[in-house]
């Protein structure tokens, strides 16, 4: 980093990233929650309400995820991170303070919609702003801030909470403290690093490439003389002039589908739902259900969901190091083998019903495997694979599918593990991870290293 503004390179990569945090906290905070508001909103026995609940915010995730790009362009990367920052402030406040179900959801699909812009476009602004020898460290600082979001929340369900006695019945949680704020405390912390961000999003420069895109070269040299000196701003502006020789302007869908782009466009869609499809965040989101599996009771098991998020955020830190060093492949290599290994051994242990402390390290295994690979790498990748036209709308449409992804898994889930049983669920997620790995094996190519006017020049012929 000789010749570098370390201090002003992290300041703005980790600010940006404070949208992977509140992403990651938004998206786990509801499943603490969940046991309580369903109380207080009496819909405890009605199925359809509660899986509403529960996917609305995936519904405005995917509205979020859709608009993200076509805004980017629009009104620039820097202006979006400060109204999705605004979202997210908002939203938190509002979704603890409602009184009435049908308020609460407006408030959690709004939530959402926070959630889908800032999952494409935070580790889409540090791509544009990251000198390439460190750009996979730090798009996975936005993974980082992710897990970490993912903990803060569980950390914040499992302490906000209240015990509750054994002989207590749904009717008495409903009317304790459980039952009446504690859900909404939950949902209210948010809104501190929610304004933390909004505050410091003003701070950050624009993005140089969209400036250059938008013709505002003055101001895009000026940003990146700040990020590595005057000889790097010029030779970075000669590889964004040179890959915008052929193209003026930010390119639309229809661009981004036609014969040049369609192949990585494929591949990026492939790893984003590949990310989700995985299986991983069914842990996070059914924890409840695959530790009570395993032989644990509730008070174990948030326990156990606790040491679930600590070992992400660890294993992440891991995934921060070697990013750079053994490549985006041959992690997404690593981590899909390793699932398939590990989804495989946990099979077998449910179908020998085993219980006990083994399933717990093997859950870790399966979370530590994915955070230190697929986790951050999927968020490296669709970030960098694509040129600098048509990046914000590729890095939207492949955090669209993303999101579908995501929601196909999440309502699946509980399907699967009804019909085949928690054995054949994981042999299922355990398939998908060898065909995961078998098509990184062949269609994958290695991006570290490479500025992302050369990855265009290598990736779209």
């Amino acid at each position: 980093m000789q010749g570098f503004n370390k201090g002003f390179i992290y300041f703005i990569c980790l600010v940006s990233a404070m949208g992977g945090l509140l992403f990651g906290y938004d998206w786990v905070v509801i499943g603490g929650a969940k046991p309580f508001y369903e109380l207080y909103f009496g819909i405890a026995d009605s199925v359809s309400d509660q899986g509403l609940a529960m996917t609305i915010a995936l519904i405005g995730c995917m509205i979020g995820a859709c608009t993200c790009g076509w805004l980017a362009d629009k009104i620039g990367r820097k202006r979006l991170l400060i109204v999705s920052a605004l979202v997210f402030l908002l939203s938190s406040i509002a979704t603890g303070s409602f009184s009435t179900f049908s308020q609460f959801l407006v408030a959690r699909f709004f939530g959402g919609i926070g959630i889908g812009i800032a999952s494409g476009l935070s580790p889409m602004y540090i791509a544009e702003v990251a000198p390439t020898h460190i750009r996979g460290k730090l798009v996975s600082l936005n993974q980082m801030t992710i897990v970490i979001g993912i903990l803060a929340a569980q950390i914040v369900n499992w302490q906000i909470a209240d015990p509750i006695p054994a002989e207590f019945t749904p009717a008495d949680i409903a009317v304790s403290w459980n039952g009446q704020m504690a859900w909404r405390w939950m949902f209210w912390a948010a809104a501190v690093p929610s304004a933390a961000f909004l505050l410091l999003a003003f701070f950050i420069p624009e993005s140089p490439r969209w400036q250059a895109m938008r013709g505002v070269k003055s101001q895009a040299e000026q940003t990146l003389a700040r990020i590595g000196g005057k000889i790097y701003a010029e030779q970075e502006m000669q590889a964004i002039a040179a890959a915008n020789a052929s193209a003026k302007e930010q390119a639309g869908l229809s661009t981004l589908f036609s014969k040049p782009f369609h192949k990585v466009l494929l591949l990026g869609i492939v790893i984003a739902v590949f990310q989700q499809w995985c299986g991983t965040n069914v842990i996070f989101n059914y924890a409840q259900e695959i530790f009570q599996s395993a032989g644990y009771s509730v008070g174990d098991v948030l326990f156990n969901i606790v040491i679930t998020g600590v070992a992400n955020v660890l294993f992440t830190l891991i995934a921060i190091f070697t990013v750079d060093k053994l490549g985006r492949r041959k992690l997404m290599l690593i981590g899909a083998g390793g699932l398939c290994l590990i989804y495989a051994i946990l099979g077998f242990c449910y179908y020998q019903q085993m219980t006990g402390f083994f399933m717990i390290i093997l859950v870790v295994a399966a979370i530590a495997c994915y955070a230190m690979t697929l986790g951050p790498c999927t968020w490296v990748l669709i970030s960098e694979l694509f040129p600098n036209r048509v990046r914000a709308i590729a890095v939207a449409t492949c955090t669209f599918a993303l999101w579908i992804g995501s929601s196909s898994l999440t309502y699946t889930f509980p399907l699967l593990n009804k019909g085949l049983g928690s054995y054949g669920t994981f042999w299922i997620y355990a398939l998908v991870c060898g065909l995961g790995f078998l098509f990184f094996l062949g269609r994958l190519p290695e991006t570290k290293g490479k500025s992302l006017e050369q990855l265009e020049k290598e990736l779209i012929k």
